[in-house]
Protein backbone atom coordinates (compact mmCIF):
# COMPACT_ATOMS: atom_id res chain seq x y z
CA UNK A 1 0.00 0.00 0.00
CA UNK A 2 1.68 3.36 -1.13
CA UNK A 3 1.59 6.78 0.59
CA UNK A 4 -1.48 7.40 -1.78
CA UNK A 5 -3.97 5.00 -0.68
CA UNK A 6 -4.22 7.30 2.93
CA UNK A 7 -3.26 9.11 5.07
CA UNK A 8 -0.95 7.61 8.58
CA UNK A 9 -2.24 8.14 11.92
CA UNK A 10 0.06 8.11 14.46
CA UNK A 11 -1.56 7.13 18.29
CA UNK A 12 0.71 8.27 21.51
CA UNK A 13 -0.34 5.23 24.29
CA UNK A 14 0.36 5.99 27.74
CA UNK A 15 2.74 3.40 28.62
CA UNK A 16 5.77 2.87 30.33
CA UNK A 17 9.28 3.01 28.93
CA UNK A 18 9.73 -0.48 28.57
CA UNK A 19 6.49 -1.00 26.25
CA UNK A 20 5.88 0.28 22.77
CA UNK A 21 4.12 4.12 23.02
CA UNK A 22 4.02 5.13 19.96
CA UNK A 23 1.74 3.59 17.08
CA UNK A 24 1.17 4.05 13.00
CA UNK A 25 -1.28 2.82 10.79
CA UNK A 26 -2.73 3.44 7.40
CA UNK A 27 -6.43 4.77 7.50
CA UNK A 28 -8.52 3.67 4.62
CA UNK A 29 -10.07 6.68 2.76
CA UNK A 30 -12.81 4.84 2.13
CA UNK A 31 -14.31 3.09 5.28
CA UNK A 32 -11.90 4.95 7.77
CA UNK A 33 -10.40 1.81 9.25
CA UNK A 34 -6.91 1.80 10.45
CA UNK A 35 -4.74 -0.79 9.08
CA UNK A 36 -1.61 -1.26 11.56
CA UNK A 37 2.10 -0.31 10.34
CA UNK A 38 4.50 -0.17 12.81
CA UNK A 39 4.85 0.42 16.97
CA UNK A 40 8.36 1.85 18.98
CA UNK A 41 9.17 2.76 22.45
CA UNK A 42 9.52 6.19 23.20
CA UNK A 43 11.34 5.83 25.97
CA UNK A 44 9.19 7.44 28.45
CA UNK A 45 5.16 7.71 29.24
CA UNK A 46 4.20 9.27 26.46
CA UNK A 47 1.43 12.07 26.78
CA UNK A 48 0.66 13.93 23.63
CA UNK A 49 2.20 14.29 19.72
CA UNK A 50 2.03 16.43 16.83
CA UNK A 51 3.27 16.00 13.65
CA UNK A 52 5.49 17.90 11.31
CA UNK A 53 3.99 20.30 8.40
CA UNK A 54 5.53 17.91 6.07
CA UNK A 55 4.52 14.64 7.83
CA UNK A 56 7.87 13.07 8.28
CA UNK A 57 8.91 14.06 11.66
CA UNK A 58 6.83 13.62 14.55
CA UNK A 59 7.33 15.07 18.06
CA UNK A 60 6.32 13.68 21.13
CA UNK A 61 6.33 14.48 25.04
CA UNK A 62 6.55 12.17 28.12
CA UNK A 63 7.70 12.04 31.34
CA UNK A 64 10.72 10.32 32.53
CA UNK A 65 12.42 10.23 36.37
CA UNK A 66 14.51 13.09 35.11
CA UNK A 67 11.51 15.22 34.06
CA UNK A 68 9.78 16.36 31.22
CA UNK A 69 10.97 15.20 27.32
CA UNK A 70 10.33 16.08 24.04
CA UNK A 71 11.33 12.72 20.91
CA UNK A 72 11.83 13.55 17.97
CA UNK A 73 10.31 10.39 15.67
CA UNK A 74 11.61 10.38 12.05
CA UNK A 75 8.20 8.90 10.08
CA UNK A 76 8.71 6.60 6.89
CA UNK A 77 5.15 8.31 4.39
CA UNK A 78 5.73 4.91 2.58
CA UNK A 79 5.65 2.24 4.96
CA UNK A 80 4.58 4.12 8.64
CA UNK A 81 7.88 3.07 10.13
CA UNK A 82 8.88 5.10 13.27
CA UNK A 83 12.47 6.26 14.06
CA UNK A 84 13.79 7.94 17.24
CA UNK A 85 16.14 10.52 16.26
CA UNK A 86 16.77 12.49 19.27
CA UNK A 87 15.63 13.20 22.84
CA UNK A 88 15.85 16.50 24.70
CA UNK A 89 14.19 18.34 27.72
CA UNK A 90 10.76 19.59 27.31
CA UNK A 91 11.83 22.72 30.02
CA UNK A 92 8.97 21.57 32.70
CA UNK A 93 7.55 18.85 34.30
CA UNK A 94 4.44 17.72 33.82
CA UNK A 95 4.41 18.25 29.74
CA UNK A 96 0.98 17.56 28.80
CA UNK A 97 0.41 18.74 24.93
CA UNK A 98 3.09 19.98 22.52
CA UNK A 99 2.03 21.53 18.85
CA UNK A 100 4.04 22.82 16.01
CA UNK A 101 4.06 26.16 14.16
CA UNK A 102 3.02 26.51 10.61
CA UNK A 103 6.93 26.64 9.31
CA UNK A 104 7.74 23.51 11.08
CA UNK A 105 10.73 26.07 13.22
CA UNK A 106 9.25 25.40 16.72
CA UNK A 107 8.01 23.02 18.61
CA UNK A 108 5.80 24.65 21.84
CA UNK A 109 5.12 22.45 25.22
CA UNK A 110 3.09 22.86 27.80
CA UNK A 111 3.83 21.58 31.37
CA UNK A 112 1.01 21.28 33.40
CA UNK A 113 2.93 20.42 37.14
CA UNK A 114 5.49 23.35 36.83
CA UNK A 115 3.10 25.72 35.25
CA UNK A 116 4.95 26.86 32.59
CA UNK A 117 5.20 26.85 28.48
CA UNK A 118 8.48 26.53 26.18
CA UNK A 119 9.09 26.86 22.75
CA UNK A 120 12.01 24.55 21.26
CA UNK A 121 13.74 25.05 17.83
CA UNK A 122 13.75 22.71 15.17
CA UNK A 123 16.81 22.25 13.21
CA UNK A 124 17.47 21.81 9.63
CA UNK A 125 17.03 17.93 10.24
CA UNK A 126 14.12 17.93 11.43
CA UNK A 127 15.48 17.17 15.18
CA UNK A 128 14.22 19.05 18.02
CA UNK A 129 16.23 21.54 20.10
CA UNK A 130 16.88 22.52 23.37
CA UNK A 131 14.13 24.54 24.80
CA UNK A 132 15.06 28.72 23.51
CA UNK A 133 12.09 29.89 25.67
CA UNK A 134 10.26 29.02 28.89
CA UNK A 135 7.42 31.58 30.01
CA UNK A 136 6.53 30.84 33.15
CA UNK A 137 2.91 31.48 34.29
CA UNK A 138 0.97 32.67 37.60
CA UNK A 139 -1.82 32.78 39.66
CA UNK A 140 -4.54 30.45 41.05
CA UNK A 141 -8.30 29.73 40.69
CA UNK A 142 -11.58 29.14 41.98
CA UNK A 143 -11.22 25.39 42.82
CA UNK A 144 -8.78 24.41 45.87
CA UNK A 145 -7.94 21.23 44.67
CA UNK A 146 -7.32 21.75 40.75
CA UNK A 147 -6.57 25.39 41.00
CA UNK A 148 -3.88 25.87 43.42
CA UNK A 149 -1.26 26.90 40.87
CA UNK A 150 -1.40 27.41 37.11
CA UNK A 151 -1.85 24.57 34.76
CA UNK A 152 -0.84 24.87 31.19
CA UNK A 153 -2.99 22.46 29.67
CA UNK A 154 -2.62 23.34 25.56
CA UNK A 155 -0.31 25.56 23.44
CA UNK A 156 -1.44 26.63 19.98
CA UNK A 157 -0.45 28.50 17.42
CA UNK A 158 -2.78 30.78 15.80
CA UNK A 159 -3.99 31.27 12.21
CA UNK A 160 -1.39 33.55 10.65
CA UNK A 161 1.23 31.84 12.75
CA UNK A 162 1.49 35.16 14.42
CA UNK A 163 0.00 34.59 17.86
CA UNK A 164 0.57 31.27 20.21
CA UNK A 165 -2.63 30.61 22.76
CA UNK A 166 -2.08 28.94 25.90
CA UNK A 167 -5.40 27.41 28.04
CA UNK A 168 -4.55 27.52 31.91
CA UNK A 169 -6.46 25.51 33.64
CA UNK A 170 -5.63 26.71 36.59
CA UNK A 171 -5.84 30.30 36.11
CA UNK A 172 -9.08 29.92 34.08
CA UNK A 173 -7.47 32.26 31.42
CA UNK A 174 -6.13 31.62 27.91
CA UNK A 175 -3.09 33.25 27.55
CA UNK A 176 -2.21 35.16 24.27
CA UNK A 177 1.79 35.61 23.22
CA UNK A 178 2.79 37.25 20.12
CA UNK A 179 5.62 35.13 18.32
CA UNK A 180 8.87 35.98 17.37
CA UNK A 181 9.24 33.78 14.73
CA UNK A 182 13.01 34.84 14.31
CA UNK A 183 13.96 33.52 17.53
CA UNK A 184 11.09 31.70 19.19
CA UNK A 185 9.83 34.31 22.15
CA UNK A 186 6.79 33.94 23.13
CA UNK A 187 5.77 37.68 23.88
CA UNK A 188 2.51 38.48 25.98
CA UNK A 189 -0.28 40.35 23.50
CA UNK A 190 -2.01 43.01 24.02
CA UNK A 191 -4.55 42.28 25.89
CA UNK A 192 -2.30 39.11 27.03
CA UNK A 193 -5.26 36.95 28.19
CA UNK A 194 -8.76 36.58 28.08
CA UNK A 195 -10.34 35.52 31.63
CA UNK A 196 -13.07 33.10 31.84
CA UNK A 197 -15.72 32.55 34.48
CA UNK A 198 -14.75 30.84 37.93
CA UNK A 199 -14.23 26.93 37.91
CA UNK A 200 -14.07 26.48 33.83
CA UNK A 201 -10.65 24.88 33.68
CA UNK A 202 -9.67 25.75 30.38
CA UNK A 203 -8.23 22.85 28.49
CA UNK A 204 -7.88 22.42 25.03
CA UNK A 205 -9.03 25.08 22.16
CA UNK A 206 -9.83 24.40 18.11
CA UNK A 207 -9.78 27.25 15.36
CA UNK A 208 -12.33 27.61 12.59
CA UNK A 209 -11.36 27.60 9.60
CA UNK A 210 -11.37 30.83 8.87
CA UNK A 211 -9.67 31.82 12.30
CA UNK A 212 -12.36 34.38 13.16
CA UNK A 213 -13.44 31.84 15.79
CA UNK A 214 -12.27 29.61 18.66
CA UNK A 215 -14.32 26.93 20.59
CA UNK A 216 -12.79 26.11 24.65
CA UNK A 217 -13.64 22.65 26.38
CA UNK A 218 -13.71 23.79 29.85
CA UNK A 219 -12.61 20.71 32.02
CA UNK A 220 -13.80 21.68 35.25
CA UNK A 221 -17.55 22.54 34.77
CA UNK A 222 -18.28 20.55 31.46
CA UNK A 223 -18.83 23.42 28.93
CA UNK A 224 -17.65 24.72 25.37
CA UNK A 225 -17.34 28.41 24.90
CA UNK A 226 -17.41 29.70 21.63
CA UNK A 227 -14.78 32.58 21.68
CA UNK A 228 -14.02 35.64 18.93
CA UNK A 229 -10.96 36.51 17.65
CA UNK A 230 -9.58 40.03 16.62
CA UNK A 231 -6.88 39.46 14.16
CA UNK A 232 -4.99 42.49 14.74
CA UNK A 233 -4.07 42.32 18.18
CA UNK A 234 -4.85 38.21 18.50
CA UNK A 235 -7.35 39.34 21.29
CA UNK A 236 -10.11 36.37 22.02
CA UNK A 237 -13.19 37.46 23.64
CA UNK A 238 -15.88 35.11 25.33
CA UNK A 239 -19.40 34.76 23.13
CA UNK A 240 -21.39 32.46 24.70
CA UNK A 241 -21.21 29.48 26.91
CA UNK A 242 -22.79 25.96 27.07
CA UNK A 243 -22.82 22.67 28.29
CA UNK A 244 -21.22 19.48 27.24
CA UNK A 245 -23.44 17.26 28.94
CA UNK A 246 -26.27 16.36 27.94
CA UNK A 247 -29.30 17.51 30.43
CA UNK A 248 -30.12 15.35 33.73
CA UNK A 249 -26.42 14.06 33.95
CA UNK A 250 -25.39 14.50 36.78
CA UNK A 251 -22.61 12.15 37.68
CA UNK A 252 -18.74 13.11 37.60
CA UNK A 253 -17.62 14.19 33.74
CA UNK A 254 -14.49 15.70 32.86
CA UNK A 255 -13.94 16.86 29.07
CA UNK A 256 -10.94 16.13 27.53
CA UNK A 257 -10.75 17.18 23.62
CA UNK A 258 -12.42 19.49 21.03
CA UNK A 259 -11.88 19.73 17.34
CA UNK A 260 -13.54 22.18 14.76
CA UNK A 261 -14.56 19.87 11.40
CA UNK A 262 -12.49 21.37 8.57
CA UNK A 263 -15.62 22.47 7.18
CA UNK A 264 -16.60 24.83 10.38
CA UNK A 265 -20.18 23.72 10.35
CA UNK A 266 -19.66 21.60 13.19
CA UNK A 267 -17.63 21.32 16.45
CA UNK A 268 -17.02 18.37 18.53
CA UNK A 269 -15.64 17.59 22.02
CA UNK A 270 -15.19 14.19 24.37
CA UNK A 271 -16.66 13.63 27.45
CA UNK A 272 -14.84 11.45 30.50
CA UNK A 273 -17.17 10.43 32.50
CA UNK A 274 -20.06 10.65 30.17
CA UNK A 275 -18.11 8.62 27.96
CA UNK A 276 -19.59 10.40 24.60
CA UNK A 277 -18.98 12.88 21.89
CA UNK A 278 -20.92 16.01 22.29
CA UNK A 279 -21.54 17.41 18.49
CA UNK A 280 -22.24 21.22 18.35
CA UNK A 281 -23.82 22.81 15.26
CA UNK A 282 -22.11 26.69 14.65
CA UNK A 283 -24.74 28.91 13.62
CA UNK A 284 -24.58 31.59 11.35
CA UNK A 285 -22.93 34.27 14.41
CA UNK A 286 -20.37 31.41 14.63
CA UNK A 287 -21.54 30.14 18.01
CA UNK A 288 -21.79 26.45 18.54
CA UNK A 289 -24.72 25.30 19.99
CA UNK A 290 -25.81 21.55 21.27
CA UNK A 291 -27.27 19.00 18.98
CA UNK A 292 -25.87 15.48 19.86
CA UNK A 293 -24.02 13.49 22.35
CA UNK A 294 -22.60 10.15 21.07
CA UNK A 295 -21.45 6.74 22.74
CA UNK A 296 -17.79 6.67 22.16
CA UNK A 297 -18.69 2.95 23.11
CA UNK A 298 -15.58 2.70 25.68
CA UNK A 299 -14.16 4.49 28.81
CA UNK A 300 -12.92 7.97 29.55
CA UNK A 301 -12.17 9.09 25.66
CA UNK A 302 -9.02 11.14 26.48
CA UNK A 303 -8.67 12.71 23.04
CA UNK A 304 -9.95 12.09 19.56
CA UNK A 305 -9.10 12.98 15.91
CA UNK A 306 -11.26 14.27 12.78
CA UNK A 307 -9.88 12.13 9.70
CA UNK A 308 -8.31 14.05 6.61
CA UNK A 309 -11.97 15.52 4.51
CA UNK A 310 -13.92 15.56 7.48
CA UNK A 311 -14.93 12.00 6.77
CA UNK A 312 -14.50 10.46 9.99
CA UNK A 313 -13.93 10.52 13.74
CA UNK A 314 -11.27 8.72 15.67
CA UNK A 315 -12.05 8.10 19.65
CA UNK A 316 -10.03 6.78 22.23
CA UNK A 317 -11.46 5.48 25.14
CA UNK A 318 -8.47 5.28 27.09
CA UNK A 319 -9.44 2.91 30.14
CA UNK A 320 -10.79 0.39 27.62
CA UNK A 321 -7.73 0.44 25.34
CA UNK A 322 -9.47 1.28 21.74
CA UNK A 323 -9.64 3.66 19.27
CA UNK A 324 -13.41 3.89 18.00
CA UNK A 325 -13.99 4.68 14.42
CA UNK A 326 -16.79 6.96 13.27
CA UNK A 327 -18.74 8.24 10.46
CA UNK A 328 -19.75 12.10 10.33
CA UNK A 329 -23.05 12.82 8.68
CA UNK A 330 -21.99 15.10 6.02
CA UNK A 331 -25.36 17.11 6.42
CA UNK A 332 -26.02 17.51 10.22
CA UNK A 333 -22.85 16.31 11.26
CA UNK A 334 -23.77 13.43 13.87
CA UNK A 335 -21.60 10.06 14.33
CA UNK A 336 -22.33 6.48 13.70
CA UNK A 337 -19.80 3.67 14.21
CA UNK A 338 -18.88 1.81 11.46
CA UNK A 339 -17.97 -1.40 13.62
CA UNK A 340 -14.10 -0.70 13.57
CA UNK A 341 -12.41 -0.69 16.50
CA UNK A 342 -8.59 -1.03 16.82
CA UNK A 343 -6.53 -2.40 20.12
CA UNK A 344 -4.20 0.22 21.57
CA UNK A 345 -2.85 0.32 25.21
CA UNK A 346 -3.95 3.12 26.92
CA UNK A 347 -4.50 5.88 23.86
CA UNK A 348 -3.68 9.31 24.44
CA UNK A 349 -3.38 11.19 21.24
CA UNK A 350 -3.96 10.61 17.81
CA UNK A 351 -3.02 12.92 14.65
CA UNK A 352 -2.37 12.70 11.24
CA UNK A 353 0.44 13.07 9.20
CA UNK A 354 -0.67 15.70 6.75
CA UNK A 355 2.26 15.38 4.55
CA UNK A 356 1.50 11.64 3.95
Amino acid sequence: MTSTDGRLALVAAKTSADEDGLYSYRADPDTGGLDSRSSISAGGTPKFLAVGPDGRRCYVVDTTDDGGSVVTVEVDPETGGLTVLNRVPSGGEGPCYCSVDATGSYVFVAHYSSGNVATLPVDADGRVERPATVVEHSGSGADPDRQEAPHPHAVDPGPENRFVYVPDLGTDEVRVYELDRECGDLRPADPPAVTLHDGTGPRHLDFGPDGEFAYLVGELDSTLTTLVRDPETGALSAVETVSTLPEGFVDENLPADVHVHPSGAWVYASNRGHDSIAVFEVDDEGVARPVAHESTRGSWPRDFAIGPGGRYLYAENQNDDTVVVFAIDDASGELAATGDVVDVPRPGCLAFASGT
